[in-house]
C-alpha cells in the first residue's frame, strides 16, 4: 500500500510540474523510462558504439550487484544498496533491450 502511495504521490507531481511548467520531472518509473527510452535511441542513431559500450557496462553492472548480493561480506545496508542498485540497472537492461529490437525490427 505504501508503494502505491509513493507511485501516486510522483505520478501528481509529474502532471503538477507538467500544467505548471510545461516539464516532467522525471522521478517517476514510468517517465524515467521515457526519458531513458529517448535518450538511448539517440545514442543509438548518433553512436552506436558508444551505445553498445553502455550496454556492455550495463550488464556488467547487473552481474556485479548480483554478486555482491550473493557475498557474505556484504553488510545488510550495503546489500540493500546492492539491491537497489541491481533493479536500477536491470530496468535500464530492459529499456536497451527494448531498444535494440526496435531499432533491429525496423530495420528489416
Amino acid at each position: 500500500m505504501a508503494e502505491l502511495r509513493i507511485r501516486n504521490l510522483q505520478a501528481f507531481a509529474e502532471l503538477q510540474s507538467f500544467n505548471d511548467n510545461g516539464k516532467f520531472l522525471y522521478k517517476h518509473p514510468l517517465i524515467i523510462h521515457h526519458s531513458l527510452r529517448r535518450q538511448l535511441e539517440d545514442m543509438f542513431q548518433d553512436n552506436p558504439d558508444d551505445f553498445m559500450d553502455e550496454y556492455a557496462n550495463c550488464r556488467d553492472n547487473v552481474k556485479r550487484y548480483k554478486s555482491f548480493l550473493n557475498s557474505e561480506k556484504r553488510s545488510g545496508n550495503q546489500k540493500k544498496k546492492d539491491r537497489e542498485n541491481l533493479n536500477k540497472h536491470q530496468e535500464r537492461s530492459i529499456v536497451f533491450k527494448e531498444v535494440l529490437s526496435t531499432k533491429s525490427n525496423g530495420d528489416k
